[in-house]
């Protein structure tokens, strides 16, 4: 008889229900131009930015803390701070009062006082959106389940780019990656959630 699929939060019973704006903190990570039209373009983000952009309204709405994450490259790369590129998105940017953290690794927590700046906050629950799925997401969420934190993952708010296939099959498309990797960190990670019109049904 086969077993249907199952995640580990299910079978141990956790709560699925989204996090409540009154009792988290939003991380946006990497909301930069350079995945808009700068060297790393990735699939779906016109999308992807409006639920970046959904997100920050209802934070502002329930006066949920935010802190912007933003990864900062060598001189002349693909995440150089100084460059175009290295902005935050139009329509993204911090509002007053709104925390900016430099990282300089995929896992936000790694190098960084996140975990600080988050225990200063007295939450220990996370919404999360941001770039790239399969890279800085997936590090950031995983890194939260070590530091105690519960996370809500928001799919929409999400996006990242083909691969190639390291055993030279066909390339992995970017939805198809995006799915993988957000049923992995749904397993153990993360609550997913389709987006941000989760909180206003």
């Amino acid at each position: 008889m086969t077993t249907a699929p199952f995640t580990l939060l299910d079978a141990a019973g956790a709560s699925r229900k989204p996090s409540a704006w009154s009792e988290a903190v939003l991380v946006l990570v990497d909301h930069r131009r350079e995945y808009v039209d700068g060297k790393l373009p990735l699939t779906g983000m016109p999308g992807a930015v409006a639920e970046c952009a959904a997100l920050l309204a209802l934070a502002r709405r329930h006066g949920t803390p935010v802190i912007h994450v933003v990864h900062h490259g060598k001189a002349g790369g693909a995440f150089d701070p100084d460059s175009p590129y290295g902005a935050i998105i139009e329509g993204l940017a911090p509002a007053e009062g709104e925390q900016i953290l430099p990282k300089g690794l995929p896992n936000s927590f790694a190098g960084t006082d996140l975990a600080a700046r988050l225990q200063a906050t007295g939450r220990r629950e996370l919404i999360v959106g941001g770039f790239q799925t399969h890279m800085c997401i997936s590090a950031t969420v995983r890194s939260a389940l070590d530091h105690g934190y519960r996370v809500t993952l928001v799919a929409g708010a999400c996006a990242t780019r083909d691969l190639p296939d390291p055993l030279g099959g066909n390339a992995l498309t970017a939805a198809e990656l995006h799915r993988v990797t957000l049923a992995a960190l749904n397993d153990r990670f993360a609550t997913v959630v389709a987006g941000a019109s989760i909180w206003q049904e």
